[in-house]
């Protein structure tokens, strides 16, 4: 078995994971990064519209600040996120996307002078100021009070991933792909490093370091129709979760984004409707001023994807044979806009849908998009419950989104909690002493090859693809954008009956090297446990907040449920333990109306919280 050690090991490539490593790597400190595929085709590159910061440069923008950005955030966490996470990512998100672009990233500029834009499918004039020639400029994007989204076309993922994987380059930091942590190392208190294997020869690597990053990404793929990529199955999640020890945060807090294409679910960039395109029923009649006069197609995701919903539960979604949906309209934005600044959307319909967005509308309905929870962190991104581990990006909760996400704030978040908890790895490095227990690497890794033997070697009858089919029903169906006690328990129940059958996997090839099926049959009880975190999180959430709907509940409770939700796993448990935590010990921003709809609440009473005596 080959041993690997390094100072820092990040169990992901993707623009957190590679950000935390440049940290590290460029204080002269030793970085492995462990990565399921190519770091360049890490889901990072798969964002499109772009990146929050303030920085207030285009017309529309003008008096934008880390004050603004904060406050639109914790409005947009629907008062979920902790206010010294909030407020400490406002204030670097600047200084995370100039230093983006010092690096390389060619960011969209202000161009001098008058243009026209579009808003509510109605056109508008602004002037862009000549002494802001060449600046950053930035899109509007939905629940902001500025724009403030600097992009590059429709592809800032992929440049801000390419750009950082060259600055990985650089500092030498090698990239170990193909290969996945299957668990965590430790002896009940300190993170040692992982048991990964290698999806090419299936052989067991140990890697040893001092600090382990999970930076995995979200854990999308427990859900039918999403956004998400097939590597965002909630691998680091799910070796946190293994501990008994770490827990998840907020496993019911997650996103559906308004505009997956039908039926492939691949995303189309919220820059659509930030660029001022519209939504159409199937009268092709827009419907979103009804519902939200104010910001119309730009409210948050999780209101949108709401009112969508309910505007096809109405009747009047566009039949298909993948389900009904709506139309997403950018012909008016023009052929040159689109071509340039909406190239990717433009590729993505003609390639996927054999339709041209130019001329063509394009089909559309909520798809599930992100993961709010992940692995719970302080404000340094220490995980609980383990020294020497840390997580960033959509893989921790470290909790900045609380219950919804504003578009853009993802993709700054990588960099900027990468930024953030690099420096604060290296920290933690700084005089750092290891005692390498051997006996708890050697037990780890004995544990391994013998689940991986129990597999191979297994004549159970259960399919491990049709469970997951399965799995990924019972949580869209009954875990979705709105959830009542009766579908979030017939989703609990199911869960557990497909826990208890993912015991039972039997496989038809067992070679040990380039084997999807053992992968997948090693990897499936451990997503159905994060499903049943999910969905028996939410079950016990008796509130309506951000993306978590109850019809059940609708009334967002302060007073009872102003709660972070703390899931961990005991073993031979067949649900997971939750516990409960404050968001936050520093309340800047007080609990207060969100601004859109009915203002549903029952009110905080704690004066520590309202700031009221």
């Amino acid at each position: 078995m080959d041993t690997f050690y390094a100072d820092v090991l990040c169990v992901g490539a993707g623009l957190a994971g590679e950000r935390v490593a440049v940290e590290a790597a460029s204080r002269g400190y030793k970085v492995i990064c462990l990565s399921l595929v190519h770091a360049k085709r890490s889901h990072s590159s798969a964002a499109q519209g772009g990146m929050q910061a303030s920085l207030g440069n285009c017309a529309k923008g003008e008096g934008d600040n880390p004050d603004v950005h904060f406050s639109d955030t914790v409005k947009g966490s629907d008062w979920g996120c902790d206010q010294e996470v909030a407020r400490l990512f406002a204030e670097t998100a600047p200084l995370a996307v100039r230093e983006m672009c010092a690096w390389g990233v060619p960011w969209n500029r202000v161009v001098p002078g008058k243009s026209m834009y579009y808003k509510g499918g109605q056109e508008f004039e602004k002037f862009e100021k000549q002494e802001n020639e060449g600046l950053i400029t930035a899109r509007d994007f939905g629940g902001t009070a500025k724009w403030r989204t600097c992009y590059t076309s429709d592809g800032t993922g992929h440049t801000l991933l390419f750009t950082m994987d060259y600055q990985a380059t650089k500092y030498g930091v090698p990239v170990h792909d193909r290969v996945e942590a299957i668990s965590l190392i430790h002896d009940g208190e300190n993170c040692m490093g992982v048991v990964a294997r290698n999806l090419k020869t299936g052989k067991l690597c140990a890697y040893i370091a001092k600090a382990t990053l999970i930076a995995t990404g979200g854990y999308g793929r427990l859900f039918r129709e999403t956004t998400n990529a097939v590597i965002c199955d909630g691998s680091g999640a799910i070796i946190a979760l293994d501990t008994g020890m770490v827990p998840i945060g907020n496993p019911e807090a997650v996103q559906f984004h308004p505009t997956g294409i039908v039926p492939t679910n691949i995303l189309v960039t919220e820059g659509c409707r930030g660029d001022g395109g519209t939504l159409l029923d199937v009268n092709e009649e827009r419907f979103m001023h009804i519902y939200e006069p104010a910001k119309q197609e730009l409210a948050s995701r999780d209101v949108v994807s709401r009112w969508m919903t309910h505007h096809i539960r109405l009747g009047k979604g566009v039949k298909s044979p993948y389900g009904d949906h709506l139309w997403l309209d950018i012909r008016h934005l023009g052929a040159k806009h689109i071509k340039t600044k909406l190239r990717d959307v433009e590729e993505i319909c003609n390639e996927f849908l054999d339709r041209d967005p130019i001329t063509q509308l394009i089909p559309v309905r909520p798809a599930h998009h992100y993961s709010m929870g992940g692995v719970r962190t302080n404000k340094d991104g220490a995980a609980y419950g383990l020294k020497g581990l840390y997580a960033a990006g959509e893989a921790a909760c470290w909790d900045m989104h609380g219950f919804n996400r504003l578009g853009g704030n993802s993709l700054a978040e990588t960099v900027v909690a990468g930024r953030i908890v690099g420096n604060k790895i290296c920290e933690f490095l700084e005089g750092c002493s290891v005692s390498l227990k051997t006996d708890v690497i050697d037990a780890e890794v004995k544990k391994q090859e013998a689940r991986i033997a129990a597999v191979k070697a297994s004549t159970g009858k259960e399919n491990a693809y049709e469970l997951r089919n399965k799995m990924q029903d019972l949580t869209y169906d009954n875990v979705g954008i709105f959830r009542n006690a009766g579908d979030l328990t017939k989703a609990v129940e199911g869960l557990q009956e497909v826990y208890e059958r993912s015991k039972n996997i039997g496989i038809r090839s067992n070679s040990m090297g380039g084997n999807p099926e053992l992968t997948f049959a090693l990897k499936l009880p451990g997503q159905v446990r994060l499903a049943l975190c999910t969905a028996y999180a939410a079950l016990q959430r008796t509130e309506s907040r951000g993306a978590h709907s109850r019809e059940d509940f609708p009334e967002r409770n302060d007073r009872d449920w102003l709660l972070r939700t703390l899931a961990t796993w005991k073993e031979g448990d067949t649900l997971p333990t939750l516990n409960y935590e404050r968001p936050s010990k520093v309340w800047e921003l007080p609990p207060g109306y969100r601004g859109y709809g009915e203002d549903k609440r029952i009110e905080c009473e704690d004066p520590e919280v309202t700031g009221k005596k």
